[in-house]
C-alpha cells in the first residue's frame, strides 16, 4: 500500500475529515536524517498533520509547520502543499530515552517539551504569507495541532497522529485523522464525536494492523462518512543546484570574494533531505562573474 491520504465528510456535511498513511515518506525522511526512534515519532506526526492541512489548500498553495519547544529535539519542520508532496526537518536528530510514557509509548512530549509554539505559515499566492501561531500545549503534536486549529484558525478540530518504529530505528506504521465540526454542528453529533473520539485505538495501531484510511475514518464516522477525494502523498524535496547558486549569488560579492580566497570551494546541505550540493572554486567564480 502506497502512501495517501483521503478527504471526505459526514453528518450532512457537518463534519470534514481527513485521513493519511505516512508510513513510506516518514521511512524516507528517517533514511535520510537519520533520525532515532523517539525523533522519528516526533517529526512523522509532525508531517503527518502537515499533509493533511496541506490537503486544505488548493492549487500551488503550500504550508510549513514549525513546533519550537523546549525540548532537547529542537525545531521540528514540516512542509506541505495541496498536491501531498511533503518533507520534513528536526534540529536534533539523535535524541534517545529508553524510558516510555505513561501509555507505554515513546516519550514524544520529553523530547519537543512542554513548552514553545506551534507556528503555521501559508503561501497563497498573495503579496503576503498567512502566518498563525498557538502556544504548545502538550509536546504530544496531535493536541498542539488540535489546539492551533481551534483556536487560531477557529475550527473546533480533533488531530491524531501516530508513528511506530521498529527495532532497528526504522519507520513500521505512520499516519493519522484529523476530525471538523462546520458552523452551527448539532449538539448530538458533537456529543458522539467526543465519545468516539475519546475510546478510539492509536492511530498508529490502526495502521499497523492494516486499517486503511477509509477505514479508520469509519471506524470513527461510522457509515456517516462520504469519500470525497483521494490523492498519493510523497516525499519530496524543491531543493536544487539552481536555488544554491541562487543562495550564493544573494550573498553578494564580497562574500563569494571571501569564500573564493578563503575556502577555494563551498558545499551545502539541504536541511530536509540531506542532500549535499558541491561547488569549486571554479563554479564560484562563474557566479562571481555573473554578477
Amino acid at each position: 500500500m502506497n502512501d495517501y491520504l483521503i478527504r471526505g465528510i459526514a453528518y450532512d456535511g457537518f463534519v470534514r475529515a481527513f485521513a493519511v498513511r505516512t508510513t513510506d515518506t516518514v521511512r524516507e525522511i528517517q533514511r535520510r536524517l537519520d533520525t532515532w526512534p523517539i525523533v522519528s515519532a516526533a517529526v512523522g506526526r509532525t508531517v503527518s498533520g502537515a499533509a493533511m492541512m496541506g490537503a486544505m489548500l488548493k492549487g500551488d498553495e503550500r504550508l510549513t509547520i514549525v513546533v519550537r519547544g523546549n525540548g532537547p529535539v529542537g525545531q521540528i519542520v514540516a512542509d506541505a502543499n495541496a498536491k501531498g508532496e511533503v518533507r520534513g526537518y528536526v534540529h536534533n536528530p539523535h535524541i534517545h530515552y529508553n524510558e516510555m510514557n505513561e501509555k507505554g509509548k515513546l516519550d514524544v512530549r520529553r523530547v519537543v517539551g512542554t513548552e514553545g509554539s506551534v507556528t503555521v505559515t501559508k503561501d497563497l499566492g498573495l503579496k503576503e504569507p498567512y502566518q498563525g501561531t498557538s502556544p504548545i500545549v502538550s509536546g504530544e503534536i496531535g493536541e498542539d495541532l488540535t489546539y492551533y486549529l481551534t483556536v487560531s484558525e477557529q475550527v473546533p478540530s480533533a488531530v491524531g497522529v501516530g508513528v511506530l518504529v521498529n527495532p532497528d530505528n526504522t519507520v513500521k506504521a505512520s499516519g493519522g485523522f484529523i476530525i471538523q465540526l462546520m458552523p452551527n454542528t448539532p449538539e448530538d453529533i458533537i456529543t458522539k464525536l467526543e465519545k468516539t473520539l475519546s475510546s478510539i485505538r492509536p492511530v498508529s495501531t490502526m495502521i499497523n494492523e492494516g486499517l486503511s484510511p477509509e477505514e479508520i475514518l469509519h471506524e470513527i464516522l461510522g457509515a456517516e462518512f462520504t469519500l470525497l477525494d483521494k490523492h498519493e502523498v510523497v516525499f519530496s524535496c524543491h531543493c536544487s543546484l539552481d536555488r544554491v547558486n541562487r543562495a550564493l549569488i544573494s550573498l553578494g560579492k564580497e562574500e563569494l570574494d571571501a569564500m573564493i580566497e578563503e575556502q577555494g570551494e563551498a558545499e551545502i546541505t539541504c536541511h530536509f533531505c540531506n542532500e549535499r550540493y558541491h561547488l569549486d572554486k571554479e563554479d564560484l567564480e562563474n557566479l562571481r562573474a555573473n554578477l
